[in-house]
């Protein structure tokens, strides 16, 4: 069974405008790389040049953000619901 890739209105973009994707992948590498295998253009807003994930990227497998759970190489069960969240700034101070 795959994993639920929940994709941010910033990206969807990149993804034909879909909200949630079907993926397959047992970590959460595996799973971003089959969502940059068929959305090819969205490859350069979650990873840098070396292929790390960009440091305003944040991904969550449930509730728990990867950062802290092995990055990349955390494990991602069947079912699981796996969201991409890109941190926003902006804005003015005082206005």
């Amino acid at each position: 069974m795959p994993a639920n890739l929940l994709v941010p209105t910033a990206l969807r973009g990149f993804t034909d405008r879909k909200a949630e994707i079907s993926l397959e992948g047992a970590t959460v590498g595996a799973l971003l790389e089959s969502l940059v295998s068929l959305y090819p253009d969205i490859r350069p807003h979650l990873f840098d040049e070396r292929g790390a994930l960009r440091g305003f990227i944040n991904v969550f497998v449930g509730e728990e953000n990867v950062r802290g759970t092995g990055g990349l190489d955390t494990p991602v069960a069947d079912g699981a619901s796996v969201m991409v969240v890109p941190a926003i700034a902006g804005g003015a101070f005082g206005r």
